[in-house]
C-alpha cells in the first residue's frame, strides 16, 4: 500500500509540477475531512501517513485538564482527565495532547467523493502557487510563447504551465498577431488572483531591450560591457547607453556586431524599431553630445544646480538635434537624466549680444562711465557690481587700458552704488512697516513717520500713548512743545480714543 500511494503522489506531483509532500499532505487533509465526518466535526483528528506501513494513522487529540471541573473542561470529545491520561502516557502533564489511535475509515461513497474533492481542492491550490512563485522569480525576463486567441486587441497567451496576457497599450504599433503565432515578450507583472496567477506580458517596456541584448550580445550576458540607461519610443527608436568594463572592449562595436548582425536581431525582433548605441560617460557635456547623436555639436552650457544642459549647434543640425517631433532630444534627455535646451549658433550669439548689451548699460548707469569702459569690463567676465566692488585691485588694473587710478575709482563708485542701494532697500523695509494712517497726520512732519518708525515707533496707538516730552525727545527741533501737543491729541482721535462727546474710551 505505502508503494502504491507513494508511487501515486509522484505521478500527481510530476504531472501538476508540485512537490511530493504536498499531494500527501493533501490526502491527509481528506483522510482528516472524512473522519471528522464519521466520528464528529467537534473531535480534534489528526492524520499522518506513516511510510512504513503504507497506512494512514487516525488518532483523536485531547488536552489534559485536572478535572471535570475545570473551567477549560468541554466534554471527553476534546479533554481528558489528568488521571485517564496518566494510564495511556505515564509522564503526561496538563495542558497536553494525548494521541488516541481511532480505527480505519471504510469510505463510503459520499466519503470518497469528499476526500476527492479535497485532494483536489488543495492540489489546484498547491499547484497556482507553485505556478505563481516561479513566473514571480521570473519577473523582468523575457519568455516565449503562443498566441492562444485574440480579444479586442488583447492577446492571451499559453506559457505552457500558466496562461499570459499581453494587453493593446503593451503591444508594438502596427503589430498583429493571431492564433499559433509565437512570440516573445517581457514578463511586466505576475499577480495573484482567487482565478490563479495572472502573468503580464509587454513588449513596450524599455527594460525589454537590454534583455534582448542580452542575448545577443555575449559581452554583456558576461558582464564585461553595461547597459546604463535605456530610452525608448517603442516602435519606432530607442537609445541605449554601453560602457565598457574592459579597455580592450569596445561596448558600441560589440553591440553592433560585425555588419550590424548583433543588433539587426534586435531591431528585427521589435519590428524594425532603430536602435542607437551610444557609448556612456561620467562626464555629462560628453555624454549628452553622444545621446545626441548623430546631431554635432558644437558648444555645451552645463548649469549642475539645475542640471540643464545648453547644446548650441549649427543650423543645418537643428532639426536633426531635435529630431522627429522632438523625438532625439527627448531620448537623449530622458537617457542622460538632463533637461536638454538646443539653440543654434545664431541665436545664442543673439542672446550673447543682447545680454552683454543689458551689462554694459547697467554699469554706464551704475558706475556714471562711458560705453568703452564699461564693455571693456563685460568683455572681461563682469557680470555684477560686487565682483567690480571687492575684487583684487591689481586684477582690476590688469584690463588692457585700465591703470591703478582707474581701478580705485571705479571699485570706489561700485561700492559707494551698492551702499545707496542697500540704503534705500532698508528705507524700504521701514517704509513698509508704517502705519499707513500715520502719514495722514497734519502735524506730523514730513518723513518724521520713518524716524519714528525706526526707534519703535510703529502705530498710531504707540504715538498716541506718548507724552508730550518724549515726543520732543523723539523728534528734536523738528516740532515745539505746543506742536508736540496737538500732534499727540490728533494720534489719540485718529486712533480712535475718544467717543462722539469728547470723552476718553
Amino acid at each position: 500500500m505505502s508503494v502504491e500511494i507513494v508511487q501515486i503522489a509522484e505521478q500527481l506531483a510530476r504531472e501538476r509540477g508540485i512537490k511530493r509532500e504536498v499531494v500527501i499532505e493533501a490526502m491527509e487533509i481528506a483522510i482528516q475531512t472524512a473522519s471528522r465526518k464519521k466520528y464528529g466535526a467537534h473531535k480534534n483528528i489528526q492524520v499522518k501517513f506513516e511510510y512504513k506501513s503504507g497506512d494512514f494513522l487516525i488518532n483523536q487529540l485531547r488536552e489534559v485538564v485536572t478535572s471535570d471541573e475545570d473551567d477549560a473542561y468541554e466534554g471527553p470529545d476534546t479533554h481528558i482527565l489528568l488521571e485517564e491520561a496518566l494510564r495511556l502516557n505515564p509522564v503526561a502533564q496538563v495542558g497536553d495532547l494525548i494521541a488516541e489511535r481511532l480505527p480505519p475509515i471504510d469510505f463510503g461513497r459520499i466519503a470518497a467523493q469528499t476526500a476527492k474533492q479535497v485532494i483536489v481542492q488543495k492540489v489546484r491550490e498547491a499547484e497556482r502557487n507553485s505556478v505563481y512563485m516561479e513566473y514571480f522569480d521570473r519577473q523582468g525576463q523575457l519568455i516565449n510563447g503562443l498566441v492562444k486567441r485574440v480579444e479586442r486587441n488583447n492577446v492571451h497567451v499559453d506559457l505552457g504551465r500558466a496562461s499570459a496576457f499581453l494587453p493593446h497599450e503593451q503591444q508594438l504599433p502596427r503589430e498583429h498577431y493571431r492564433p499559433g503565432d509565437r512570440i516573445r515578450a517581457y514578463i511586466y507583472e505576475v499577480r495573484d488572483s482567487p482565478r490563479g496567477p495572472q502573468v503580464i506580458l509587454s513588449r513596450t517596456d524599455p527594460r525589454m531591450v537590454p534583455r534582448l541584448f542580452e542575448m545577443e550580445v555575449p559581452e554583456i550576458y558576461d558582464g564585461i560591457v553595461e547597459i546604463k540607461s535605456v530610452a525608448r519610443d517603442p516602435g519606432f527608436r530607442s537609445k541605449i547607453a554601453v560602457y565598457s568594463n574592459d579597455s580592450h572592449v569596445d561596448p558600441v562595436g560589440a553591440c553592433v556586431g560585425v555588419r550590424g548582425s548583433r543588433v539587426q536581431g534586435v531591431v528585427t525582433e521589435l519590428q524594425g524599431e532603430r536602435i542607437d548605441i551610444i557609448e556612456w560617460s561620467a562626464d555629462p557635456a560628453v555624454f549628452v553630445c553622444n545621446a545626441l547623436a548623430p546631431a554635432e555639436v558644437a558648444k555645451v552650457v552645463v548649469d549642475e544646480e539645475d542640471k540643464t544642459i545648453k547644446v548650441i549647434v549649427g543650423t543645418d543640425q537643428l532639426s536633426l538635434a531635435i529630431g522627429r517631433r522632438g523625438q532625439n532630444v527627448r531620448l537623449a534627455s530622458e537617457l542622460t537624466g538632463w533637461r536638454i535646451d538646443i539653440v543654434t549658433e545664431q541665436a545664442d550669439q543673439a542672446v550673447r549680444a543682447e545680454e552683454f548689451e543689458g551689462l554694459a548699460n547697467n554699469f554706464m548707469t551704475w558706475l556714471d562711465i562711458d560705453r568703452e569702459v564699461a564693455s571693456a569690463l563685460v568683455q572681461e567676465g563682469f557680470s555684477a557690481l560686487e565682483e567690480i566692488a571687492y575684487v583684487p585691485l591689481e586684477e582690476l588694473g590688469g584690463i588692457e587700458g585700465f591703470d591703478e587710478e582707474i581701478a580705485q575709482e571705479l571699485r570706489t563708485r561700485a561700492r559707494d552704488h551698492l551702499m545707496v542701494a542697500a540704503l534705500e532697500k532698508e528705507a524700504a523695509k521701514v517704509a513698509a512697516r508704517i502705519d499707513p494712517r500715520m502719514k495722514r497726520l497734519t502735524g506730523l512732519p514730513a518723513g518724521m513717520d520713518r524716524q519714528l518708525v525706526e526707534k519703535g515707533i510703529l502705530s498710531l496707538d504707540d504715538l498716541a500713548d506718548l507724552a508730550t516730552d518724549e515726543v520732543l525727545e523723539l523728534v528734536g527741533d523738528a516740532l515745539t512743545q505746543e506742536g508736540a501737543e496737538k500732534l499727540i491729541l490728533e494720534a489719540r482721535t485718529a486712533a480712535g480714543w475718544f467717543d462722539d462727546a469728547g470723552k476718553t474710551r
